[in-house]
């Protein structure tokens, strides 16, 4: 029976985190022909097509996001397995910094998950806006940052793990008024949501109105829920009683979001890699989730 060979896993999880062949090949240290060979032989080894190449764009398959996971969980159990031979498990602590637009479905599953690998792990969790949390770390007061931005024209550091579609969403019994201003509802500033919403809508010169200010994410997606506006957040925060609205000229179309950890070089290696990685699993798991359940999805 043939071996895997986990170089080629290696080179098709770089591929799809950092969304190019050029910049795989620029984090592996080897040619775009190599990296690309290796993924073409990967999809020849499995016998599915993972990704969906053309001269302007690269996507990942559906084939392609199971991989992708199951893969993330294999390596990550091979360098687990590597560092239990080199060397026996420490006790350590992190203080750790997750965006707030993370909290309430993606962090309570990271958190239980971590719990069940590192029980003895002394973990000291700050939540908060992205802004603040990365300001918190460049004054030493937080080990690692996990946080939410703006994919274009972004001034932050750190290493991309996700990226994932802004869309409009309103009520399931929205019913748009081309004739009437937008109807928003955002959180109040700094939120990088609100940003793209009014500069959107400026730009298609689109007249808007405020019509809700919550304090947190809680807040908008009920007042959103409850049919009181339309707002823009992450495809994976679509939930009951909530639609996506289609982009067309009264809802132009919207830029994508990244989440990015910052500061994983100052932290031992064999508790940030795993903890990244189970992020980064609970992240797809959610957005699959997400397309399952919506109308037209999967």
């Amino acid at each position: 029976m043939a071996t895997l060979d986990l170089d080629l896993l290696r080179a098709f999880i770089t591929v799809a985190e950092v969304g190019s062949f050029t910049a795989a090949a620029d984090v592996v240290g080897r040619s775009q022909s190599a990296v690309s060979q290796k993924v073409l032989r990967l999809e020849e080894f499995l016998g599915l097509r993972l990704m969906e190449r053309t001269s302007r764009s690269l996507s990942i398959t559906p084939d392609g996001e199971r991989v992708l996971v199951a893969g993330r969980r294999l390596l990550e159990q091979y360098d687990t397995f590597m560092r239990d031979l080199r060397k026996p498990p420490q006790l350590a602590s992190l203080r750790l910094g997750v965006s707030e637009n993370l909290v309430q479905t993606q962090l309570p599953l990271l958190l239980s998950r971590v719990r069940e690998r590192y029980p003895h792990l002394q973990l000291e969790l700050t939540t908060g806006s992205s802004q603040d949390l990365i300001v918190n770390h460049e004054a030493g007061l937080l080990d690692v940052v996990l946080a939410k931005r703006k994919r274009e024209g972004s001034p932050h550091r750190g290493r991309v793990i996700w990226r994932e579609p802004l869309v409009w969403l309103a009520g399931s019994e929205f019913r748009n008024d081309p004739g009437r201003p937008a109807r928003l509802v955002m959180m109040r500033p700094p939120c990088g949501y609100r940003e793209v919403m009014t500069e959107t809508l400026d730009a298609a010169h689109r007249e808007w109105t405020t019509v809700c200010t919550a304090s947190n994410l809680v807040g908008v997606q009920a007042a959103v829920a409850g049919g009181l506006g339309v707002t823009v957040l992450g495809k994976s925060f679509l939930q009951n009683g909530m639609k996506i609205l289609p982009t067309s000229a009264q809802w132009p179309a919207l830029p994508t979001s990244e989440v990015a950890v910052i500061g994983e070089d100052s932290v031992a290696q064999d508790i940030m890699r795993p903890l990244i990685s189970l992020f980064v699993e609970i992240l797809t798991e959610s957005s699959m989730a997400t397309l399952d359940a919506t109308p037209g999805g999967r």
